[in-house]
């Protein structure tokens, strides 16, 4: 950049020499003079007022986040170009006192930014007007001058209590206030502030008033599927509450009772406020309830205390912040909290590419990175022209340097570039460089006669870097140099990285495939909901989230859904757990969400109540024969495969395997699931259909069943919008009540596939014979072998002679691949896997709370694919023997290369590590946040393998990802 001084503010910084960056800019003497008068305070130091009209004439969006986002350190508060881009930019209030947007912050999208907003001082000038341009979505913007309003407004109340907190409820939310939240305020407010009322009235003008559509999802809560099918006619054509109150008596044949859970929802969601009528606001998240989840992961009560206050209701002030960063923002004893936090503010993505400084980081499609964009690149460069004036600044601590420019240049690149791209390991996904570069680098070139008094490098790095455990921290030696990967990266792709959806929008990978003739992008863009006011974490919609309960009681939670007015709504509290509730496991004491190994079992205490898997297992005390009799299968039942059905619908090898996991004798029957026709005999009354749909259930059976079939009413006219499915005669229909009309069986949900004609059966990992690949692909169900079940897997080395020996397996995909065996499987395959423990207690609450419908093994697989980002990669699952849910994470592609191999790997370990450390990312999701603890094995690889096709199976593989996904993949 170069700074020419034309006469006009937005000549003076123009791209005249691009080897000048505009920090250098900043440095250029004698500028003030062409800067018209009226515009620029006089006593503006002459290189600020070049930073200042760059700033305000920048084109670039990517360029001018990062002037904005580092100025407050180039322009310190006694500098007047505050002031400066104050006077420039109109339309946003001061307020000396009281400011109650400090939540707003965290809008902001890059880090320096948020702890700018955070740390200044509002009675003395307000920085906060130049970030509205930073942040493009204008939500941080919007939320300032929301809270602006709201503090106005609401100072009318006086010390009225209620009417203050009534109104405030009006301003904490960033969509239409709600019929009972203005009706409150009339209440509690009319006779005390005429002037509040009319204040808040002209701020809820602006917004239209809440649709009936807006409680669509209440529907779903109805029991009987005609009154689910009346109550969303009703909402979609009727306006009027009597309207849609007489309509749903009617349709319904149900008076609305309040404990009925259609009624209940319709009335919280719509309620009006009537005079003597305590009226509460709608729950609220608080500023960000997926921030507010990782309160509970603080290790010292001052930070939990801390972050509760910031991201509950509370909002927190400027005191709070500040303290928060002070003493926790980087403590090494709150890296559970801290990288709970950076998860939901920039989750771990596999992928990096596209840099034009931190090129070392680029082509590395296997590698898991928080910030790998355009902005971050030139943060690394800023972060440099910063260092090269010879001190680092850290919130803490200022540590000086030598020239860095000749001392180890390209290893000061690589800590900026880490810093900034911030790589991410998938155990830890911590983002601290490690102890003995820091230890080096500080050594070489660090100012040692300027360091702070009673430091050295080593106790510098002390705080910095506390481990030099590569898998906890970032070793500078893997980006000293360029990826060895060139052309071949496009194996693995990335289509959600960078994010190409709105600000509202949730992006999720493609794999439907795309109809010929339309236009066919890699990713869909659904509508979603923010997880609080001030919240960037979008979830879909029309999905269950869990938060943490708005009061910030840390333990407590609630329920609540994401509705098509992109709120979360209806939320229920359920539960609160005793996170100083202790297990006692041989004598000692184990702390809530600890996970531990008991002999072969891995086994995690949840509030007190210790759950393990129940694998067989051998001892340093076992004998000679008991060695010679283990079959390594639960109970050390016999090799024998006879099976059985469960009342969860999971076939059992046998009745010894089906008593050994808890099923008493009349809860199991002889034969597979599958083998059972749940329509013969006809469940359903006459004027219905009765449609299989077969299911494992993880919910208590005893409560709420384990149905293997709907009952829908014979439609003359079928849903055209619905997805494919394919008969048992190789035809396919246009969707399910179709091939039912004409009288068909089906065979498999999606397309139908010429190579399922007349394919042998196959056997699923779930011990289920599947007529062919495609039935078993469409239960999300990986194929084990081909032909008839037929034997159970052990996993005894002492067992040479077992069933399994009969079975013919297909060879492995690549050769060089060191493969994995699912429990109960018997050949090997090339993929990543996780074995899952799951808290049933707590399905089962969310199973009572929402629909009462049980919650079943292809749920948890359809949330779970929702996560793995990379297309080359897909899900499979099943419920394991051994009471596991099983998840198997499969390279897809016709030809899987070694990249493509890795990447599942590496997707397997990231959702591994979101489990274990109980991520909001997971956690969020009903009912995923059921999921404790999780083991993974991946498939290994040796360098420079060749690959070998499978003829048949990664055919099918490779188009059935395609193709059958679309048939679940809205369910």
């Amino acid at each position: 950049m170069k700074c020419l001084g034309q006469g006009h503010g937005r000549d003076l910084c123009t791209a005249a020499a691009p080897e000048r960056s505009p920090l250098e800019c900043l440095l250029v003497a004698g500028v003030a003079t062409f800067v018209a008068p009226q515009r620029m305070p006089s006593a503006a130091p002459n290189g600020l007022v070049c930073h200042c009209w760059y700033i305000l004439s920048s084109k670039s969006d990517s360029r001018l986040k990062h002037l904005l986002q580092r100025a407050p350190e180039y322009c310190p508060e006694s500098m007047v170009i505050w002031s400066c881009i104050n006077s420039s930019l109109p339309g946003v209030l001061k307020k000396s006192d009281g400011w109650v947007g400090l939540g707003c912050c965290e809008l902001a999208i890059v880090v320096e930014c948020r702890q700018a907003c955070k740390q200044v001082r509002f009675s003395n000038f307000l920085p906060l007007s130049i970030l509205n341009i930073a942040d493009t979505a204008n939500a941080l913007f919007s939320c300032i001058n929301r809270n602006e309003m709201g503090s106005v407004c609401c100072s009318y109340a006086g010390h009225h209590t209620n009417c203050r907190e009534y109104c405030q409820a009006i301003f904490r939310t960033d969509s239409s206030p709600g019929p009972s939240q203005i009706k409150a305020v009339e209440s509690y407010c009319a006779s005390i502030s005429p002037q509040l009322i009319h204040c808040v009235n002209n701020y809820t003008q602006s917004y239209p008033m809440r649709n009936p559509t807006d409680s669509l999802y209440c529907c779903d809560r109805a029991e009987d599927y005609a009154c689910q099918t009346a109550c969303k006619r009703i909402l979609m054509s009727m306006k009027t509450e009597l309207e849609i109150v007489d309509g749903l008596i009617e349709g319904c044949k149900t008076l609305p009772l309040p404990q009925d859970p259609l009624w209940q929802c319709f009335l919280e969601s719509s309620r009006s406020v009537h005079p003597g009528v305590t009226v509460h606001p709608p729950p609220s998240t608080g500023l960000d309830g997926a921030k507010l989840h990782c309160c509970s992961k603080a290790n010292t009560s001052t930070c939990r205390e801390l972050c509760t206050k910031l991201y509950s209701t509370s909002w927190g002030n400027t005191q709070s912040w500040q303290e928060f960063d002070r003493f926790c923002e980087y403590s090494p004893a709150e890296v559970s909290m801290l990288t709970c936090l950076a998860d939901v503010r920039e989750p771990c993505q596999l992928g990096c590419r596209n840099l034009t400084y931190c090129t070392n980081f680029n082509n590395r499609p296997t590698e898991l990175f928080r910030s790998c964009n355009a902005q971050s690149d030139q943060g690394a460069m800023n972060d440099m022209k910063l260092w090269e004036k010879g001190s680092i600044k850290m919130p803490f601590i200022n540590i000086p340097v030598l020239d860095i420019k000749k001392c180890q240049p390209e290893m000061w690149k690589a800590i900026a570039c880490s810093l900034q791209i911030k790589p991410c390991h998938s155990k830890s996904r911590g983002n601290i460089i490690c102890k003995s570069d820091c230890v080096e680098i500080l050594k070489k070139c660090g100012d040692q006669n300027k360091f702070p008094e009673g430091h050295t490098a080593e106790s510098i790095c002390e705080l910095l870097s506390p481990t030099d455990n590569f898998e906890n921290c970032i070793p500078l030696e893997t980006y000293l140099r360029p990826s060895s990967l060139d052309n071949i990266v496009e194996e693995v792709t990335h289509p959600c990285n960078p994010n190409p959806c709105a600000a509202n929008q949730l992006c999720e990978v493609n794999r439907k495939g795309c109809q010929s003739g339309e236009l066919c992008l890699p990713y869909f863009c659904v509508q979603g909901c923010k997880l609080g006011e001030a919240s960037d974490f979008i979830v879909r919609q029309g999905t269950l989230i869990q938060v943490p309960s708005s009061a910030g009681d840390v333990g407590c939670f609630k329920i609540c859904t994401c509705g098509q007015s992109g709120l979360l709504e209806n939320c229920m509290e359920i539960y609160c757990v005793d996170l100083q509730k202790s297990c006692i496991v041989g004598g000692q004491r184990k702390s809530h969400g600890t996970s531990f190994n008991i002999d072969c079992n891995v086994c995690s205490c949840f509030a007190g109540n210790l759950v393990c898997s129940t694998r067989q297992c051998l001892n340093e005390h076992s004998s000679e024969d008991e060695r010679r009799m283990f079959t390594g299968l639960p109970c050390n039942c016999a090799d024998q495969f006879v099976p059985v059905c469960g009342q969860n619908r999971r076939t059992y090898p046998s009745a010894c395997i089906a008593r050994c996991v808890g099923l008493q004798d009349n809860q199991f029957e002889f034969g597979s699931c599958l083998s059972k026709d749940p329509c013969n005999p006809n469940p359903c009354p006459k004027n219905k259909r009765c449609i299989p749909k077969q299911q494992v259930c993880l919910t208590s059976f005893e409560k709420f069943g384990c149905s293997q079939y709907e009952c829908v009413p014979r439609q003359f006219n079928c849903d055209q919008l619905q997805d494919p499915v394919c008969d048992t005669d190789n035809m396919e229909y246009n969707n399910l009540c179709t091939l039912y009309q004409k009288g068909k069986n089906i065979s498999y949900k999606g397309p139908c596939q010429p190579f399922c004609k007349s394919v042998e059966p196959v056997c699923g990992h779930n011990g289920e014979t599947y007529s062919n690949v495609c039935a078993a692909y469409s239960d999300r169900v990986a194929v084990d072998y081909y032909g008839h079940c037929q034997a159970v897997g052990v996993v005894s080395d002492y067992s040479f002679q077992t069933e399994c020996t009969s079975v013919k397996c297909p060879p492995l995909s690549a050769t060089g691949c060191k493969p994995v065996v699912p429990p109960g499987a018997c050949c090997p395959l090339c993929a990543g896997m996780l074995r899952v423990l799951y808290d049933k207690d707590k399905l089962d609450t969310f199973a009572k709370v929402t629909n009462k419908k049980p919650i079943t093994v292809l749920e948890i697989l359809q949330k779970i694919r929702l996560h793995i980002s990379v297309p080359q990669c897909d899900v499979f699952g099943y419920l394991s023997i051994e009471s596991e849910i099983v998840i198997l994470i499969i390279p897809v592609d016709q030809n899987p290369k070694q990249l493509q191999i890795e990447a599942c790997n590496k997707e397997a370990e990231k959702i591994e590590s979101l489990i274990n450390s109980d991520s909001p990312t997971l956690a969020s999701h009903v009912p995923l946040s059921a999921l404790i603890t999780s083991q993974v094995q991946i498939s290994s690889i040796i360098s420079s393998f060749s690959i070998k096709v499978v003829p048949i199976l990664h055919t099918l593989l490779f188009s059935l990802i395609l193709t059958l996904s679309a048939a679940i993949y809205n369910t």
